[in-house]
């Protein structure tokens, strides 16, 4: 399937990497707007076309096209997206824009079949609604929380722009997708130096009447299906239980690590590795599922 990507930051110059080496998806437009960006030097030297014209660029290549990522900022995307769809274009969005159809792969992906526009929620969603929904599997869950931090060397404009609605997408797609009937998300920024990879806190309010084993051996199953596209992703400590609720209640509490495959970026950058690996996973089944493959 050729794709073209808007979005020369961080984000997509590590998308790019991970496009070249995929058999399924053909970069052949790289967009952007800033004519200084090392992305656009890095794809030129690949010798893929490049442009700073942004969306205008790829809409005119649009009859070559498959698909396009966008890579850009949620605003930005809000204003691309009806474009794509006039110029029949799959769109498959890495920014919390919240239009489309929200997908995280090792949970949904059958969803990305049916859409024409897929939303990847954020760094924070891709990581943490996994463990929610894994819990959702086996037990009821009246609330989850998840406490995203990153090192603040890995966000770059796009991400700070987007504080906003990063903590809203992600609660979001705590619900939708990880099925707690109510979310909430946190975002840190932590600035220590050497930088830290990312690290999830992710917190579930589940039935009295859950089975304890059920829940471990549920998050070590999608711990594992995550693994298979983020191979950086893991469990440091947790499930762990704490039944001290009077209602009867008790609280799961799982922690994750992701460490970057260190394409573009340095292997800290786990938060945008995260989201490039999972526009890598949804596409490839976007590209089987229009026929491009066999």
């Amino acid at each position: 399937m050729k794709v073209a990507v808007v979005g020369t930051g961080n984000i997509g110059t590590d998308l790019l990497e991970k496009l070249r080496r995929s058999e399924l998806l053909e970069p052949v437009m790289f967009a952007g707007i800033d004519p200084d960006s090392p992305g656009l030097a890095s794809a030129e030297s690949y010798g893929i076309p490049t442009s700073t014209s942004g969306v205008e660029a790829v809409l005119e290549l649009a009859d070559e096209l498959d698909g396009v990522y966008e890579a850009t900022s949620a605003a930005v995307h809000k204003a691309n997206a009806p474009r794509y769809e006039e110029a029949g274009l799959l769109a498959i969005d890495l920014t919390p824009a919240k239009l489309g159809e929200p997908v995280v792969p090792a949970v949904n992906a059958e969803v990305a079949r049916e859409a024409r526009n897929v939303n990847l929620t954020t760094c924070g969603g891709q990581a943490t609604a996994p463990m929610v929904a894994a819990v959702s599997q086996v037990a009821r869950v009246s609330y989850a929380e998840i406490v995203s931090t990153i090192s603040s060397a890995s966000a770059g404009p796009g991400t700070r722009q987007n504080i906003d609605e990063f903590t809203r997408t992600t609660a979001g797609a705590l619900e939708t997708i990880g099925g707690a009937r109510a979310g909430k998300a946190i975002i840190v920024l932590n600035p220590a130096e050497p930088p830290l990879v990312m690290r999830n806190a992710v917190m579930c309010l589940v039935d009295a009447d859950a089975d304890p084993a059920a829940i471990a051996e549920s998050v070590e199953r999608m711990a594992a299906t995550v693994r298979r596209y983020v191979p950086g992703y893991g469990i440091v400590a947790g499930p762990d239980l704490d039944e001290s609720f009077d209602d009867g209640r008790f609280k799961v509490s799982v922690f994750l690590e992701v460490t970057g495959a260190g394409d573009f970026l340095p292997p800290y950058a786990g938060n945008l590795d995260i989201m490039t690996a999972a526009a890598v996973a949804v596409g490839e089944r976007l590209a089987a599922r229009e026929g491009t493959v066999a």
